[in-house]
């Protein structure tokens, strides 16, 4: 099953929108801390990370990295990085969770870490403690770091060609 199959809607999120959201996230781990540090998933848990970090005054940030063996099957994961301890008193931070299989392997590696993400999906939504948006299975999250602004011709000049 390709990406095509899978993903029958959008959610495009742009650089301000993140932002906002992850200031949201923010604001309702205030009052949970203090913690050691933050447990950031690579790569997509860095820019809230970096967000988280300096909202909740936290300096110490580690990673945790996992790749997949092959991008089309994803259940295949790979630790290329991770956090000593079981967790205690860290903060896990990934932008979203989708299937949950990443999750999976990093709640196993820090089972007493808190686990938040910004967005989520039904599948891995039961993994983390906290998130900001939820979205059904079947959309597509198209976060700011993965596209690109760039100029369209107006429609006008478009029928006007052909």
């Amino acid at each position: 099953m390709g990406k095509s199959d899978r993903y029958q809607k959008m959610f495009t999120v742009t650089w301000d929108q993140f932002h906002k959201d992850a200031r949201e996230l923010a604001r309702r781990l205030a009052d949970r801390g203090p913690f050691k540090g933050i447990a950031a998933i690579t790569r997509g848990g860095l820019v809230p990370a970096a967000v988280l970090a300096r909202e909740l005054n936290i300096h110490l940030i580690e990673t945790v990295c996992i790749s997949s063996y092959n991008w089309k099957d994803q259940d295949e994961l790979r630790i290329l990085k991770h956090v000593e301890g079981d967790g205690e008193g860290w903060l896990i931070v990934d932008d979203l969770v989708d299937t949950g299989n990443t999750a999976k392997v990093v709640r196993e590696m820090m089972p007493k870490a808190l686990f938040v993400t910004v967005y989520a999906k039904p599948k891995g939504r039961p993994l983390v403690e906290e998130v900001i948006a939820e979205v059904s299975q079947d959309t597509w999250i198209l976060l700011p770091w993965d596209s690109a602004v760039q100029f369209v011709e107006p429609i006008v000049n478009l029928t006007e060609e052909g």
